[in-house]
């Protein structure tokens, strides 16, 4: 039987890795399927998903490692279902081919239904952004006068962002403060860990 979410064949790690979802008791797994669609539809926070699925593997008892891959091939497929537009039917059906009961094929489902309009414009939020970060400097500052007396001393971080606009590089610009700087800094940390905990 063909799957609609693929023409080619699943590799083996995603049968493992659903082998391994379809092991979760019910409760835990309308748990995990509540997180994972939480963070589809809201993909910009990520830090909340990481604390989640933290929170949800001390209190479950799994291992961290192995949930990590079981939360990265059932994001994968789910994104994948978003952009082939599958209906919950069709996401059904290739759920019970990867190895899920059909009950807890129909319970995605129902929340891939229940969830369906916001998973969709959160998905051409994402395909409408054309503004990809191509390179950025940086250069640290004191200032050593001015007609403020409070600003002398002060430190200052001075930003070049270049971005691609559709084809056409353009220049940002923009100063932050030690304090502003050191908070888009732990933004990037942030940004940083969830990147390599998905891949």
């Amino acid at each position: 039987m063909a799957f609609h979410f693929t023409s080619e064949t699943p590799d083996d790690q995603l049968y493992t890795d659903f082998g391994n979802l379809a092991k979760f008791p019910d409760d835990a797994f309308s748990q995990l399927v509540t997180i994972v669609i939480s963070f589809l539809v809201e993909p910009y926070q990520s830090s909340r998903l990481l604390t989640r699925l933290g929170e949800f593997a001390a209190e479950q008892g799994i291992n961290p490692g192995g949930l990590k891959n079981v939360v990265r091939s059932f994001l994968a497929f789910l994104k994948v279902a978003l952009r082939k537009n599958l209906s919950p039917p069709h996401l059904e059906e290739d759920l019970q081919q990867l190895g899920l009961s059909t009950e807890k094929s129909a319970l995605v489902a129902a929340q891939w239904k229940l969830n369906l309009i916001a998973l969709s414009r959160t998905a051409l939020g994402q395909t409408l952004t054309v503004n990809r970060l191509v390179d950025m400097d940086w250069r640290f500052g004191v200032t050593a006068a001015s007609s403020d007396v409070k600003k002398v001393g002060n430190s200052f971080l001075q930003v070049k962002f270049s971005l691609d606009k559709g084809g056409k590089t353009e220049d940002v610009y923009m100063e932050l403060s030690l304090h502003q700087f050191y908070q888009f800094l732990h933004e990037m940390e942030k940004a940083k860990a969830s990147l390599e905990y998905m891949s």
